[in-house]
């Protein structure tokens, strides 16, 4: 998707040796126009498939999950990384690890949102090491529910991720995937 790498150029910024912050227009203050064109890009992507619900962790892909949704015209669920008096207590619960934090969460989903028969497709910012995605699978799994497939903006492709849930059978389409990162720069596959 041109005009995502075009802002990940333009306005992302490279860490080290495997952080980009996207923070500009992502994931912290967001670009509403480049989002809308990302939810039309994934419902290009997963055209055909039956979706029921989308499905996300929070907080960064609560953003691309609803803008998406109103493609699909189906419901966002999120889960909650911080339990709260007002969450049902019947949840589908995992453990996820944040590569970004590098630190582990237990995420939850109220089991009235995940339903058997569901179709769910998981949306989400990064795809680096897979953990999230493997988590929220495990949520859909627990429902009874179908993982029809995995939408991820930015891929970092030098990690693991994608390879791992594609080595499970897992649908992974990502809008943009890095190979690596040259001179302070992202270099794209």
């Amino acid at each position: 998707m041109e005009a995502l790498k075009n802002a990940i150029l333009e306005r992302g910024q490279v860490v080290g040796e495997d952080i980009l912050k996207v923070d500009t227009f992502l994931n912290h203050q967001l670009d509403v126009s480049l989002l809308n064109e990302i939810g039309k890009e994934f419902k290009r992507r997963f055209e055909g498939v039956e979706i029921t619900k989308i499905l996300t962790i929070e907080a960064s892909g609560i953003a691309i999950a609803s803008i998406a949704a109103q493609y699909f015209n189906v419901p966002v669920v999120f889960a909650k990384k911080v339990a709260s008096k007002n969450l049902d207590h019947d949840t589908y619960e995992t453990d996820v690890f944040s590569f970004t934090k590098a630190k582990n969460y237990k995420v939850r989903v109220s089991k009235k949102f995940i339903n058997e028969g569901d179709k769910i497709l998981v949306l989400d910012d990064f795809l680096a090491q897979g953990r999230a995605a493997l988590g929220l699978r495990d949520i859909v799994l627990q429902g009874g529910a179908e993982l029809a497939g995995v939408g991820i903006v930015i891929e970092k492709g030098f990690q693991e991720g994608g390879k791992v849930l594609r080595d499970q059978g897992i649908r992974v389409d990502s809008l943009a995937v890095i190979e690596s990162f040259k001179e302070g720069a992202p270099v794209f596959e």
